[in-house]
């Protein structure tokens, strides 16, 4: 297969501004093992960019050098054009974020957990109690406020977690496996909530995920595997030489055999 696209586009003209996110050459390692291998991809804004690739492809350590959990000591990543080494505030304060693993307190409140949030964006506590209170009207779970968390269910945690995400207005959101231990209902009804803020909000948001159904024509993708980047494009263009058919195109990637070198394994 035959895709010219592993180059991202440079998104954002003069008078559409920069793009939502720009990682350019970023090499990661832990140790002696590489973990992400010269990447580069960019998340335009009001655009659903699906990070796709199999489990230990590098997609939450790409995640962790965004939000500055890790240094990212090669290449450059900028949020909305602001440099996340050089300008971390002002980087960060742009972006919201879902991690993976399931971070709200449960003893707390639905409430609660979205204020205390607000606070340490520096958000009032007045402001930030309203605040919460539109991030949950925007997920739909404003008559859940003063329940405590753990007598939701896990598709409702994670609209929280979005809710929570939102409070401080970003531009970008990312999403790591948001969909992870949800039921098909649930996983579905997740994804068009987020589609429905790209819509109403003009949200720019990378989405990692290793589930082919979660994909939609219209959507921007990004193949991630082994730490590289094996392409990136529009859905027509990755499925271009595959009648249609995603899986088949994300497999024929993603094959060991057709794949020269392996980032990831120990040099």
């Amino acid at each position: 297969m035959q895709i010219d696209v592993a180059t991202p586009m440079r998104a954002g003209t003069a008078s559409e501004g920069p793009s939502a996110l720009s990682v350019e050459k970023v090499t990661h390692r832990f140790g002696s093992r590489l973990a992400l291998d010269d990447v580069s991809l960019d998340v335009p804004r009001g655009s659903f960019t699906a990070l796709l690739g199999p489990n230990g492809a590098g997609k939450t350590t790409l995640f962790s050098l965004v939000t500055r959990l890790y240094d990212n000591r090669t290449g450059a990543i900028r949020v909305l054009g602001h440099d996340v080494r050089r300008e971390p505030a002002a980087a960060l304060s742009r972006l919201g974020v879902v991690f993976q693993a399931r971070t709200l307190d449960l003893d707390l409140s639905v409430q609660q957990n979205l204020v205390y949030h607000a606070t340490l964006h520096g958000i009032g506590f007045g402001r930030a109690r309203q605040r919460a209170r539109e991030a949950l009207d925007r997920v739909g779970l404003v008559d859940r406020a003063k329940d405590k968390v753990r007598q939701l269910s896990g598709g409702q945690m994670r609209r929280i977690e979005i809710a929570r995400a939102l409070i401080h207005r970003p531009d970008l959101l990312l999403l790591d496996e948001p969909t992870v231990g949800l039921d098909i209902g649930s996983r579905a009804a997740l994804v068009a909530e987020v589609r429905r803020l790209i819509a109403s909000d003009g949200l720019g948001v990378l989405w990692a995920t290793h589930i082919i159904e979660e994909i939609a024509p219209g959507d921007r993708i990004v193949v991630l595997h082994r730490g590289r980047v094996r392409a990136q494009g529009s859905f027509a263009e990755m499925v271009a030489d595959s009648a249609g058919d995603l899986s088949a195109a994300f497999l024929a990637l993603v094959d060991e055999d057709g794949a020269s070198g392996h980032a990831g394994d120990a040099p």
